[in-house]
């Protein structure tokens, strides 16, 4: 009975495992961008977005519960719409890419809150520095693209980052540059397989 019991185990999780297929998704550069926004003075918010990004997400099965992200970004890919301002953002007072040229995003866990909204844990390192964040993740769905006729899903991603735990921008006060930075990253993916 005991020796019947084993084979049944092995066979359902052999079955488990032939049915479970890991699937790579890379993100659609014309429709997905990293974006962030800060206060300046405390009265406005300056906007900008790293225009050189890409995202890769590992899946296994037709859900998103064990998912596994990793993004990384140029900083010099920077953009604020003032050309002096990305220069100075580049310099060392800042992000110091020439030292540290990537931001890194790499996920750790993910939690379902329901079947669309969702919350996405990992490590981000940017000069060097890692620190963990959480991150909320809304879930828009998933089609099938006409263009290529693959299946391609939509997230929004948005959270906080300090920019005093990453040394950014040490020499500016809460007065000048806030110090929580909004994180809004709208993405679409496609599988490679």
């Amino acid at each position: 009975m005991k020796k019947y019991f084993v084979l049944t185990a092995f066979f359902f999780l052999f079955s488990l495992l032939g049915n479970a297929q890991t699937r790579v998704w890379t993100s659609d550069s014309a429709h997905s961008s990293l974006g962030f926004a800060i206060k300046h003075l405390t009265i406005s918010e300056v906007e900008g977005r790293f225009t050189d990004c890409t995202v890769k997400v590992t899946t296994v099965g037709a859900d998103y519960k064990d998912v596994s992200v990793v993004l990384t970004a140029k900083v010099a890919s920077i953009n604020t719409n003032s050309s002096a301002r990305d220069k100075h953002l580049l310099d060392a007072d800042f992000f110091d890419a020439d030292q540290f040229p990537l931001l890194v995003f790499e996920s750790t866990s993910v939690k379902d809150i329901d079947k669309k909204e969702g919350v996405l844990v990992g490590n981000l390192t940017i000069r060097g520095i890692t620190k963990p964040i959480t991150l909320k993740v809304d879930y828009f769905g998933s089609v099938i693209n006409p263009m290529n006729k693959k299946e391609t899903a939509g997230f929004k991603v948005t959270g906080i980052v300090k920019r005093s735990d990453y040394g950014i921008g040490e020499k500016y006060p809460g007065a000048v540059l806030g110090n929580n930075v909004n994180i809004v990253a709208n993405v679409e993916f496609t599988p490679n397989k």
